[in-house]
């Protein structure tokens, strides 16, 4: 149980600094201007869903077996790259609204929709590492899919949102004033690039 702990501790921080998972939020976050308690409560419900379906997947896993978690991995390979590309598409398109003075109420009705969209797409792209920590885990019953579970639910949360955080104010401390007039772009481009890679790049 002690080596199944410290496992699992390594292996979800090592996955949690990977930037396809707090990258894109940040920028999000720097593009809408949100301030520190929207860019929480996105990091928080984003990370939640990716954590949830994990944590679904590792049970699935040790209750129904390898074979049929393969396939659900083969629907998810595919679905959140292409989930993330798209909203980078129509992001992009947003970027034709960066001139108009009512761009304010767009952001205010479009925050639930990106929190949404965003949440849809950690959530159909699982973290697979940690699911081999399942297979172990498994043969301590119960206690052993919780503590697996409670570990990887609690860095994960905790280091998306920090990282989140600490991308968007370092963003904005380099912020070029140039660069605000194409912002929605230049983020919609960055979210379709992380789409591809994460499709071809395993994370």
């Amino acid at each position: 149980m002690l080596q199944l702990a410290i496992g699992s501790l390594i292996l979800s921080l090592i996955h949690v600094i990977v930037p396809h998972h707090w990258l894109p939020l940040a920028l999000l976050a720097k593009s809408e201007k949100w301030n520190k308690k929207q860019t929480i409560q996105l990091a928080l419900i984003v990370s939640f869903a990716h954590v949830l379906s994990t944590i679904i997947l590792g049970v699935f896993i040790g209750i129904i077996g390898h074979e049929a978690s393969l396939k659900m991995g083969e629907f998810t390979e595919w679905f959140a790259p292409l989930l993330l590309t798209l909203f980078g598409i129509i992001y992009i398109s947003l970027g034709q609204h960066d001139h108009h003075h009512d761009d304010v109420k767009i952001k205010i009705h479009s925050f639930s929709k990106i929190v949404f969209t965003m949440a849809m797409a950690m959530f159909f792209s699982p973290c697979l590492e940690i699911e081999t920590f399942y297979f172990t885990a498994g043969t301590y019953g119960w206690q052993g899919i919780w503590t697996v579970s409670a570990i990887y639910l609690i860095i994960t949360l905790l280091g998306i949102t920090i990282l989140t955080l600490s991308g968007k104010k370092t963003m904005e401390r380099f912020n070029l004033h140039f660069l605000e007039h194409y912002e929605k772009k230049i983020t919609g481009v960055i979210l379709i690039l992380l789409g591809i890679l994460s499709y071809f790049v395993k994370f």
